[in-house]
C-alpha cells in the first residue's frame, strides 16, 4: 500500500515577504510556514514557561534599556560662561586714547611759573618771572593674545552649536581687557621701564591710618558717626592741601572704597538714615565707586581713595587727577592661512595710570 503524501505549500519568491504577517489561528497552522509543532511539545513549552521564563532560548543581543538616554535629555539654551573679576580701572579714572602702537613712551610736561613781586622802586632792579619745565615718562607696554582654528575642530564645535572661531576671539579680547585692567591698577614690571599703576603711582601721596572707633578701625565695627567722620576728615584733607582750589560744592569727586568694605556704607542711625545718604545729601558731587584690587591693598588692610576727578587751575593738560593714556586698546596683528586652519593674533599697548596732581587726593588704610 502506498503512503499518501500531503501536498506541500508553496511559497514563491515573489510573495516570500506575504507571509512575514501570516495570519495563524492555532499553531497547527504553522506548519504552512515549515515551523512544525507537535501537540507533545507545545505542552512542554506551556509548562517549562509557567514555572521560569529564564528557561526559554536566550537572546542574541546585549541586553539594554529600553530607550537610550539621548532621546530622554532636555537640552537648555545658550551656556553659562565662568565669570572673572569686575574690570573697574576705567570707571575710576576713564582712560585716553592717544598715540600709537609702536610709541615707547608717554611723556607729560610739567610747568612751574617762578618769580616774586616786590615793591616797588625808581631805582631797583626790576624783578624777574620766569618759568621752569619738567618731564613725567611713563612707558608703553604691550601685550598680545592669539587663536589658531583647525577645520577639523570647527566643524565638530559646530555640531555643539558652538562658533569655535568667534569664542576664541572673545576669549582673545578678554585676557587682553584683564591685562590692561591690571597694568592700570598695578603698573608693569619689564625691567627698566616706568609703567605704574593707580596703586602704585610714585606720585601718590603716602597712606594715612583711618581714626579709631570705639571698638576699633575697620567699618564692619564702626558706627554711623564714625564711618561718615571718616570720609569727611579726608574730604576736609583734601581741601586744607590744595588751599582751598578743590571745593567739594564745586569739584567732582570720587570716593573708590574696597569691595570688601564698600557695603559698610549702608550702615545706618537710628533713624535710618545710612553713611550713603548723609554722603549723597552733604556731598552731592561726590561718587562711590568700588574695586577688587582695594581689597588688602596695603600691609593687608582694605583702603580707599579720595580725589578729584578734574580741577580748572588754569593748566592746559585738561586738569585730570588721574590719566590713563592707551595708545591701542585693540589691534589685529594679522591672519594666517593654513592648510588646515587658520591662525590670528591681535595686541594692546597701555602706558598704566599716571597721578598728575598729587595734591587732589588722599588714601586711607584699615577701614
Amino acid at each position: 500500500m502506498l503512503n499518501r503524501r500531503e501536498e506541500g505549500h508553496y511559497i514563491s519568491p515573489r510573495k516570500i515577504h506575504a507571509y512575514d504577517d501570516f495570519d495563524v489561528k492555532e499553531y497547527r497552522g504553522l506548519k504552512k510556514l515549515g515551523i512544525n509543532l507537535t501537540d507533545g511539545s507545545v505542552r512542554q513549552l506551556m509548562e517549562r514557561h509557567k514555572y521560569a521564563a529564564d528557561t526559554l532560548q536566550p537572546t542574541v543581543t546585549v541586553g539594554s534599556i529600553g530607550t537610550p538616554v539621548q532621546f530622554l535629555q532636555n537640552w537648555l539654551p545658550g551656556f553659562v560662561f565662568i565669570v572673572t573679576a569686575a574690570r573697574k580701572i576705567d570707571n575710576l579714572v576713564g582712560m585716553m586714547i592717544s598715540g600709537s602702537w609702536e610709541d615707547e613712551q608717554v611723556v607729560q610736561g610739567v610747568m612751574e611759573r617762578t618769580g616774586s613781586a616786590v615793591p616797588y622802586g625808581d631805582t631797583t632792579n626790576v624783578p624777574m618771572g620766569s618759568w621752569n619745565v619738567n618731564y613725567v615718562y611713563r612707558s608703553v607696554v604691550r601685550f598680545e593674545e592669539g587663536l589658531k582654528v583647525g577645520n577639523l575642530e570647527a566643524a565638530r564645535a559646530a555640531r555643539q552649536l558652538v562658533d569655535d572661531a568667534g569664542m576664541k576671539r572673545e576669549a582673545a579680547a578678554l585676557s587682553l581687557e584683564i591685562m590692561r585692567n591690571n597694568t592700570g591698577f598695578n603698573g608693569f614690571n619689564g625691567g627698566n621701564n616706568l609703567t605704574y599703576g593707580f596703586l602704585n603711582d610714585p606720585n601718590e601721596p603716602a597712606y594715612v591710618q583711618v581714626a579709631t572707633g570705639a571698638n576699633g578701625f575697620t567699618w564692619s565695627v564702626k558706627s554711623f558717626l564714625e564711618i561718615c567722620n571718616d570720609i569727611r576728615t579726608a574730604i576736609q584733607t583734601l581741601r586744607n592741601n590744595s588751599q582751598d582750589t578743590i571745593d567739594p560744592e564745586n569739584v567732582d569727586l570720587t570716593l573708590a572704597v574696597a569691595t570688601g568694605s564698600v557695603d559698610y556704607l549702608t550702615t545706618v542711625t537710628d533713624f535710618g538714615i545710612s553713611v550713603r545718604d548723609w554722603l549723597t545729601n552733604a556731598y552731592p558731587r561726590c561718587r562711590v565707586e568700588s574695586a577688587p584690587q582695594l581689597n588688602a591693598a596695603h600691609s593687608s588692610d582694605n583702603v580707599f581713595y579720595l580725589y578729584a576727578e578734574q580741577i580748572n587751575d588754569m593748566s592746559t593738560d585738561g586738569g585730570r587727577t588721574f590719566l590713563q593714556v592707551v595708545p591701542t586698546k585693540f589691534q589685529v596683528l594679522g591672519v594666517q592661512q593654513l592648510a588646515k586652519g587658520y591662525e590670528e593674533d591681535y595686541s594692546n599697548a597701555t602706558s598704566g595710570v599716571m597721578c598728575k596732581r598729587p595734591y587732589a587726593m588722599v588714601r586711607y588704610f584699615d577701614i
